[in-house]
């Protein structure tokens, strides 16, 4: 009874084993005809993460303070948001392979629905480039307006860092005004 047990253990556990390798060969070959994407979707989920919280910012801010300085030297509460498209539209555009193609139209623009348009619009774009990309084509370099060419996925990772520089200034503008920042919301 003993012996059949174990004969039996061990042709499940051989069986086991062939699925579990097969199912791995199987992931294998999807992932090489598909592209890795690991690297990709990670930066994907950073970018979509501060996006939607520039977008947040947008919807919770009251329109009559979209014209907000802390000081007259910097950027309108607005201004910072239409810049952070701005700065989606050209990043994006450079991790394309579409070259510096800077048009400042966004930070110029002053309403509440504009703005949020506006960070709907750029997303688009980017989540375009985003499709596109894999782990490795996203390590084809290109030159932007940094003075190095970098790989196409750092550019969008450059992306993620100015869009967060920016929530950050937004942070500051909402203390001030006595508003919770969205990622400060329980």
């Amino acid at each position: 009874m003993k012996s059949m047990r174990r004969i039996c253990s061990a042709v499940v556990m051989a069986a086991m084993g062939w699925a579990a390798g097969a199912g791995v060969a199987d992931a294998q070959t999807a992932t090489a005809q598909a592209g890795d994407r690991t690297y990709t979707t990670v930066s994907q989920h950073q970018f979509d993460n501060i996006v939607g919280n520039l977008v947040k910012t947008a919807e919770k801010v009251s329109e009559d303070l979209y014209s907000f300085k802390p000081t007259p030297d910097v950027r309108s509460l607005a201004g910072l948001l239409g810049h952070a498209a701005d700065g989606n539209i050209l990043i994006c555009g450079i991790a394309a392979g579409k070259g510096v193609k800077f048009a400042p139209v966004h930070e110029k623009k002053t309403t509440k629905a504009e703005i949020i348009a506006a960070l709907k619009e750029s997303k688009a774009v980017c989540d375009a480039v985003f499709a596109e990309l894999n782990d490795t084509t996203g390590k084809e370099v290109v030159k932007g307006f940094l003075p190095t060419p970098l790989p196409k996925l750092s550019w969008l990772q450059v992306n993620n860092s100015h869009n967060w520089e920016h929530y950050g200034n937004l942070v500051t503008y909402m203390r001030l005004k006595g508003i919770t920042p969205p990622t400060s919301e329980k």
